[in-house]
Order: C-alpha cells, then structure tokens, then sequence
C-alpha cells in the first residue's frame, strides 16, 4: 500500500472519523479481550485476509510493472517496492496464523473480487500502471485506515503497518509529472484512467464488504464501534477528497 514519503508529494489520509477523546469501546481494547465476541473475531479475520491477499497482489502486480519499466533503475526501483510488498503480506499471514486461522483459508473469500478489479483495469502501459499503483492503491489504503480506527490496538497497530509506504507514491509522482511535463497530451489520457481506477477501486470496496456479513456488520455497527449510514457516507466523501489532492499532485484533473 502506499502514500508519499516525500512531504511535497504528501496527502494526508482521510481524518479519523473517532472521537478525539481518545480509543473507546472496542478500538481501547487489545486483541485477546475484543476477540472474545465471536462476530468481531470473524469481521477481523476477513479484514485480515482481504489486506493479505491485496498485498500479494500487490507484489505481483509490481513484478509484472517492472518489465514494463523503460530504464534499468526504474525497473530496480520496482522491484524493491515489490519487495517491501511482500513483506506486508508475510506479516499478516503470520497474525492470522498466530491467532489460530489459516491464511490461505481466510484469503480465499476476497481472490475474486481482488482479480477481477485488476483485469478490469490492467494498465496498457508504463505510466497507467504508475497511476493505478498510486491511486488505486491509495483508495484501498485510506479505507482501510478508515477502518482501523475502530480496531482493538493490537490489530489496529498491525493494519497501520502494513499501510506504511513502500516508495511508491513519490516514484509515481515524479515519472508522472516529467512525462506530462514532455507531453501535455499525456496528462488527459491519465486523467480519464485515473477516473476510471475511482470508480472501480470503490466498486470493488463495496462489493468486498457486501459479500461478507461479519465485515458489512462491523462497518455499519452492529460490532465493535462501526459507523452508522450517515457515517458512511461522510467516510467516502473523505477518501473522494484525498483522491482529488492526490489527482493534484499528479498535475491531473479531478
């Protein structure tokens, strides 16, 4: 997953929809005292298992990107983002082993959802692969922040982590910018794609947490501390909004 290390490039994730007080209810709880209600353990384990399965996915489609990289730096650059990916998705495969589910068994429910949205939008060149990275990614990222905050603090801590950058985002920014900067007519052409990656990317959120009854009842609070419809609502506004600023920083139209 990723957002800019590079403070010119930086969009801030969607603001925390929880109560600056502080953690209350589940999300001021740690794993081994939530997990004792049944469907709040189930809506985790899909969290965990959809996250997982994106970031190999991830790996992958990174390994696949690099071969379409025009220079040997930029294809090494790939690869170590590729890298950093996968290490992502061996952490949360060791958590979901380590609280007693199996990885591949919990992966499962999400590889054709996840498959589907990347045939859907396989980029036809180098530069749409960049901005699917940045963009597409960084939809699934801010949701998924969105979502944590109304995790317990040991889960919280793990999904944040595996949030963290990998480079991307700034590398996209930059090959971006030059290449529009060499060629204008390139910024339209992104600029559509870009809007198309939106609609999918959020298509696909709300079939994922549709197809799942214990994840669809923690979002909308029937467990843990989940948003009300109101709530979610607001929650797409903010990631609409961060999407816009990163379309800025790409030099694109909205």
């Amino acid at each position: 997953m990723t957002s800019s290390d590079k403070p010119e490039n930086v969009v801030p994730a969607p603001a925390e929809s929880a109560e600056t007080t502080g953690p209350t209810g589940v999300a001021a709880k740690d794993w081994a005292s939530a997990a004792a209600d049944p469907q709040y353990r189930a809506a985790v384990v899909d969290l965990l298992g959809a996250l997982a399965y994106g970031e190999l996915a991830a790996f992958e489609r990174l390994a696949e990107d690099a071969k379409l990289a025009p220079t040997l730096a930029d294809k090494a650059e790939l690869a170590k983002m590729a890298s950093a990916e996968f290490h992502h998705f061996e952490r949360l495969r060791n958590r979901l082993t380590e609280i007693g589910q199996e990885p591949t068994a919990a992966m499962e429910p999400f590889v054709a959802a996840l498959d589907g949205f990347h045939r859907q939008t396989a980029p036809s060149d180098w530069l749409e692969g960049l901005v699917k990275a940045y963009v597409g990614d960084s939809i699934a990222s801010d949701f998924y922040r969105e979502v944590a905050a109304r995790l317990d603090s040991d889960t919280r801590e793990l999904v944040l982590a595996v949030l963290d950058d990998t480079g991307h985002a700034g590398f996209a920014v930059e090959k971006v910018r030059a290449a529009i900067d060499a060629d204008p007519r390139v910024g339209g052409r992104l600029a559509l794609w870009a809007r198309r990656l939106m609609g999918e990317a959020l298509s696909q959120s709300q079939r994922v947490v549709a197809d799942r009854d214990a994840l669809s009842t923690m979002l909308v609070g029937g467990v843990a501390d989940g948003f009300d419809l109101a709530e979610v609502g607001r929650m797409f506004t903010r990631i609409t909004e961060a999407h816009t600023k990163r379309m800025a920083a790409l030099g694109l139209a909205a």
